[in-house]
């Protein structure tokens, strides 16, 4: 991979990673489009990490209180919602920790085949367009419970296969939970912390065995500052535009984009 698709894949990760669109699906269908080399999953991890840096940044202030509040929940006998939500996302990673362990080898295999992340776009955009048009949006972050967790957990499991975005599937979860879509969205970026910093360690410790590191750091780095400075800009964008508007664009954009690749695939 040369240093310029380097820097142009991570610009496109960490602006689709939170706009739901599957950034995933882009890093497999935007190089094979293009003619450009496939990037490997060590990559995809680095770029990934990348945009879970610019949800820290960007909530560092909310994490420091579920770290306080899940401390506060320990400590007393009595606690309010404030003191759960700490638990309950790192709840909301235990079923993509389970099922990404277990089909590893299909998810991986699924990286390869770019119909296949075709498909699964025009998945994300009826779940986004359904979701958006029957969900009463009315709960906040203090009515979350433990089967929310899990539910959208669930959502965030599936979402390992590229074109079922992550913040997509999330937040099409949450709506189906009658939450509003900042608190969808909110909830979604900050659940991704724990699923993708595990992820993330378990690749970069597989790499560093095997000795892949080596001769990639540069475009790894570029990668990885490109994610998440493009990461942390997306997200104010998401949450600026959910608080006033729908979810159907980008679900029509799903559409579109999942159409032409298939189209693509159909001529080659």
């Amino acid at each position: 991979m040369s240093l310029w698709h380097a820097l142009l894949l991570g610009i496109l990760q960490g602006a689709t990673e939170f706009l739901p669109v599957s950034s995933s699906g882009h890093l497999v269908l935007v190089p094979w489009a293009l003619g450009w080399p496939d990037t490997s999953l060590l990559y995809d991890t680095v770029v990934h990490l990348g945009t879970c840096v610019a949800v820290i940044v960007y909530f560092w202030r909310d994490l420091v209180e579920l770290v306080r509040g899940a401390w506060r929940g320990l400590t007393r006998k009595r606690r309010g919602p404030e003191d759960d939500l700490g638990w309950l996302l790192i709840l909301s990673a235990v079923p993509g920790a389970i099922i990404g362990f277990l089909l590893e080898d299909l998810f991986e295999a699924l990286f390869a085949r770019p119909p296949y992340a075709a498909g699964f776009l025009l998945i994300t955009g009826a779940l986004l367009y359904i979701s958006d048009r029957l969900s009463r949006r009315e709960r906040t972050m203090d009515s979350i419970r433990w089967p929310d967790a899990l539910w959208i957990g669930l959502a965030q499991a599936a979402a390992i296969a590229p074109g079922l975005s992550r913040s997509g599937m999330t937040m099409s979860a949450g709506l189906f939970r009658r939450l509003d879509r900042e608190t969808a969205a909110r909830f979604a970026f900050l659940m991704s912390v724990p699923i993708v910093l595990g992820a993330g360690a378990l690749q970069v410790v597989k790499a560093l065995s095997a000795g892949t590191l080596q001769g990639a750091t540069l475009e790894l780095g570029l990668g990885f500052v490109a994610a998440a400075i493009s990461g942390l800009l997306a997200i104010g964008l998401l949450l600026r535009l959910v608080r006033q508007h729908s979810l159907k664009p980008f679900a029509y954009y799903c559409w579109a984009a999942g159409i032409a690749g298939l189209i693509l695939a159909a001529v080659r």
